[in-house]
């Protein structure tokens, strides 16, 4: 008989091919076409999306990018790779062997599929799923998910597979978040510190999904491991798209509202674990742009997670936990929590 191997497999939500309009046309068809993003009937949205929104938006959303755009690609698949390399690297120190690392995006490429491919291809039998989002929500880890069984559930021979849970208030990622935001900060004590999460149509939460909660226990946390003084400390969201409600307060009336009273205002976004379009345009670019307009003073963004020291050792010790079984030295894994 073979001998057992794991793989890793990072889920990330995606990133076009290249920050140009056909690449941001196939880009948004694939990520808009998501029932868990957009839940509308599907013979109605679909010829909205097509007929209307994939003939302006990708020229848009591709001027975007191109302010975002590095020399070696799109931030998020170049900080994607690193982490995956820097998780192996921590996990080849710690037990002493070779396990693969890959990361599949939900929409574009890497692709999933691909990285499952690849794992398997290894002569991994086992994989463990880890998301890269550290709070649920049906739109990115449920998501992600359900495209990874989907792919799996037609091999013939089905590896066996592990997900990660939602680590929002697990001691590796705040601990790791707390290290990134004592580094950017120093010893400044700004007014306002506003923590940004994505946003979400306010009708999912409605509909029970625990995304909200999980997203103030993390600023909880990190409020506290920080000694922050809680009344200096909102949390916001950004992102929305489309006419519906989404969770407030959002993030760009928030800055509004502090411009004119806040004289230094540091932000972060804790849910992102690596910078993308939306950390570096939107709240480095954008949202800065808007809280300078409205009078607002001094604006610092910190960087997320990334391929931070903390966060490479937090994401290890993660994983690690999560093989317990799999690899002989692997720690235990916590007993499964009874409904």
């Amino acid at each position: 008989m073979p001998t057992p191997r794991p793989g890793v497999l990072l889920l990330q939500l995606g990133t076009p091919d290249a920050p140009t309009t056909p690449a941001l046309r196939r880009y948004l068809a694939e990520f808009l076409s998501d029932y868990r993003v957009v839940d509308l009937n599907r013979a109605i949205w679909l010829p909205i999306l097509h007929l209307r929104v994939l003939r302006t938006r990708p020229a848009r959303s591709a001027r975007l990018y191109q302010k975002v755009w590095t020399s070696e690609g799109s931030p998020l698949a170049v900080t994607s790779a690193g982490q995956a390399a820097g998780v192996a690297a921590g996990l080849t120190q710690r037990f002493g062997i070779d396990v693969p690392v890959e990361v599949g995006m939900r929409y574009g490429n890497p692709s999933a599929a691909s990285a499952i491919d690849a794992l398997l291809g290894a002569g991994c039998d086992r994989i463990l799923a880890v998301p890269m989002y550290p709070q649920y929500a049906g739109a990115t880890t449920g998501s992600s998910l359900e495209q990874i069984f989907e792919i799996l559930g037609k091999r013939r021979v089905v590896p066996a597979v592990r997900v990660v849970p939602p680590y929002y208030d697990a001691p590796e990622y705040i601990e790791a978040l707390a290290a990134a935001a004592r580094e950017f900060i120093g010893g400044a004590t700004p007014d306002r510190i506003v923590l940004s999460f994505h946003g979400l149509p306010k009708r999912y939460a409605a509909l029970g999904d625990p995304y909200p909660e999980q997203c103030r226990a993390t600023a909880a946390a990190l409020t506290e491991a920080m000694g922050w003084d809680a009344a200096r400390v909102t949390v916001s969201f950004q992102s929305r798209f489309g006419r519906e409600e989404w969770l407030r307060p959002y993030t760009d009336e928030t800055l509004r509202s502090f411009a004119g009273t806040t004289k230094s205002l540091v932000a972060f976004c804790p849910g992102f674990t690596a910078d993308c379009l939306e950390t570096i345009e939107e709240m480095g670019i954008t949202n800065r742009e808007l809280y300078h307009a409205a009078g607002g003073g001094d604006y610092r963004l910190g960087p997320c997670l990334n391929v931070h020291p903390s966060w490479i050792r937090g994401l290890t010790a993660l994983v690690a936990r999560e093989l317990g079984g799999w690899i002989p030295d692997a720690p235990p894994r916590p007993p499964a929590v009874k409904s």
